[in-house]
C-alpha cells in the first residue's frame, strides 16, 4: 500500500477551509522541531496562532511559551503571517 507523505505546505495548499485546530497545532509542532527538515519558530508561532484562534487550548500554551523564546520582531511576523494566511482563507 502507498503512503502519501504530505508536507505541511502541501497541506496547508489543500483543503485550507478544512484544517482543524488539532491540525494546525500539529503543523506548528512539526515546525517548532524541525520535523519537515527546518525548524521555524516564526511558521510555528504562526500555526499555534491560528489553532489557538480555532480554540485549540494547548496552542494557547504553546504560543505563549513559544513568543518568550523568540525576538518581538519575529513575533510581529509571525502574526502578521497568520493575519495573511487567515486573509486568504
Amino acid at each position: 500500500m502507498a503512503r502519501l507523505d504530505l508536507k505541511n505546505a502541501d497541506i496547508a495548499e489543500m483543503g485550507c477551509t478544512g484544517l482543524t485546530a488539532e491540525l494546525m497545532l500539529q503543523m506548528g509542532l512539526d515546525a517548532a522541531s524541525g520535523r519537515q527538515g527546518v525548524l521555524d519558530l516564526i511558521e510555528a508561532h504562526k500555526w499555534f496562532n491560528l489553532a489557538a484562534f480555532k480554540g485549540n487550548e494547548e496552542a494557547v500554551q504553546l504560543r505563549a511559551e513559544l513568543s518568550e523564546q523568540m525576538s518581538s520582531e519575529d513575533v510581529a511576523l509571525a502574526q502578521k503571517a497568520a493575519r495573511h494566511w487567515l486573509s486568504l482563507h
